[in-house]
């Protein structure tokens, strides 16, 4: 009789020095299942699934793969057995081609021993791209296309290797468009009816409801409970999820606005489609920037931040022009920004966290020539308490941290730097719901404090529910100015689509 179960945990605890990660957890994935994993960040899930790819092996307890007790010491290892994972953050080599990325270590050998027949490789590559249905030019570098495009890529590299019996999944539409989600829903229920198991973490309750067969809930690396899907609901989940009710996710309070902090007129960025952008915030105000994927937010973004060569246009910062023409330029200026890839550019991942938040206020934490370490500890640990950062400690390395708390050391550090202009770029995303809404009630706090911030976000809800009044945009060109009131999905994804009357006749 076949093994109901193709993979198995009997009390599997993981210690790190100073954390217990997992805790005694046990639990069943059915055969030919999706199975959700949910929890707060820092609950245990991606800890446990790297116990499945062998990443990290377990202090403690046994795994099982199809009745088997197995123990993998290496990805290579658990590859051989059928394991194939894609991670929470992206892994690829910015300088590789498409190409070589999709058949890397799968490279056909050419006949002259040592060589590899790069003509064959290739040919295969363009195949794989053309099933897919993605459109790339596969002689691009992975730094050439956006961060949506890798994750597509890294999804459809790892799909389509071969032996794949189990796939773990771990926030792989965090960058993706609705249209990108829907495509990968249907590529998983093609791997599910080929007897495929999947193990799928998210923090997006309506895609968790679309996909899942079965759902286990963690918290504080313990397990809480697993069930089919059906036996949830929304609410149940969220109180598993973080062990209390949360009733108002949006802590969204009215403010009385101050003067206008940022003003863009005529805003145009080299080599991108944002131009001639006009707009406004005003001390205390929220204001997002809404779009689909392409329309031009994040370069708007980085445009404001000196990321992005400006080419046109005028800023003004409490009604005086300044010029910004790169970063340090712009935090002399009062704007920040916690961009969306918090890995990327958003910290070091190898310093610590007390490192990562000082790096940016060396000014403003000098003493003559040397850096003032007692006030920088005094800073660093308001800020480390104040956004309630979950760690052993200050000197705890930042790429250890769970993206929730990443988020929180990119923030402190901008804050820290006490700026008037706050720019957010997806400040939620690959976050769980307590961690989101402890941004929430930040950013609630910072508009208090009187701080303008601009919010980037394709969670709809998001904005309807922290946002004072959205922007919305297409094709690099802004289409809409709407109040709080006028904010519905509808309204916005109208706006969005390029399908207002103002911007058809523009």
């Amino acid at each position: 009789m076949q093994e109901e179960y193709k993979l198995r945990f009997e009390g599997i605890s993981k210690v790190f020095p100073g954390v217990v990660a997992l805790d005694g957890v046990s639990f069943g994935v059915r055969r030919g299942t999706v199975h959700v994993l949910m929890g707060e960040n820092g609950a245990g899930k991606s800890t446990l699934m790297k116990i499945i790819n062998g990443t990290q092996q377990q202090t403690a307890g046994r795994m099982y793969l199809d009745g088997k007790e197995v123990s993998f010491r290496s990805v290579h290892e658990a590859g051989q057995h059928g394991i194939g994972m894609i991670g929470q953050e992206l892994s690829y080599i910015p300088d590789m081609t498409i190409e070589k990325y999709l058949m890397l270590c799968r490279e056909h050998r050419s006949r002259v021993p040592g060589f590899i027949d790069w003509g064959r490789t290739r040919a295969q590559a363009r195949e794989l791209l053309e099933r897919e249905g993605l459109h790339y030019d596969p002689r691009l570098t992975m730094r050439e296309i956006s961060i949506s495009d890798i994750q597509i890529l890294e999804i459809t590299k790892c799909i389509s290797s071969e032996g794949i019996d189990v796939l773990i999944m771990d926030e792989p539409t965090s960058a993706l468009s609705n249209k990108e989600v829907a495509r990968l829903f249907g590529r998983i229920r093609a791997l599910k009816e080929k007897g495929i198991t999947i193990l799928y973490i998210s923090h997006k309750m309506d895609e968790i409801f679309q996909i899942a067969d079965d759902i286990t809930v963690m918290r504080d690396g313990r397990h809480i409970r697993t069930a089919p899907a059906a036996d949830y609901t929304p609410e149940s989940m969220v109180t598993m999820m973080v062990g209390r009710r949360i009733d108002d996710v949006y802590p969204k309070e009215a403010v009385t606005l101050g003067d206008t902090v940022l003003e863009v007129r005529g805003f145009s960025t080299r080599y991108t489609n944002v131009s001639g952008l006009d707009f406004s915030i005003r001390a205390g105000e929220i204001v997002g920037l809404a779009g689909l994927m392409g329309a031009g937010r994040t370069e708007t973004a980085r445009g404001l931040f000196g990321m992005d060569e400006l080419e046109a246009g005028e800023i003004r910062v409490d009604g005086k022009v300044v010029r910004i023409r790169s970063v340090p330029d712009a935090v002399r200026c009062g704007i920040a920004m916690a961009t969306e890839d918090r890995r990327r550019y958003g910290m070091v991942g190898c310093r610590s966290i007390r490192e990562n938040i000082a790096l940016p206020n060396l000014r403003r934490l000098r003493r003559g020539p040397f850096v003032d370490r007692k006030k920088e500890g005094r800073l660093v640990g308001e800020m480390f308490r104040q956004l309630r950062i979950k760690a052993p400690g200050e000197q705890t390395q930042a790429r250890t941290l769970s993206g929730g708390n990443q988020q929180k050391v990119v923030l402190a550090k901008w804050l820290l730097a006490k700026p008037r202009v706050l720019i957010l770029d997806e400040p939620t995303r690959g976050i769980d719901v307590g961690a989101k809404y402890e941004i929430y009630r930040l950013m609630t706090q910072l508009a208090r404090e009187g701080i303008a911030i601009l919010l980037i976000s394709s969670e709809l809800p998001e904005f309807i529910g922290m946002c004072d009044r959205c922007y919305t945009m297409y094709n690099g060109r802004i289409t809409g100015e709407l109040s709080r009131a006028e904010m519905t999905q509808e309204n916005i994804m109208l706006h969005c689509a390029g399908g207002n009357q103002a911007w058809k006749n523009e």
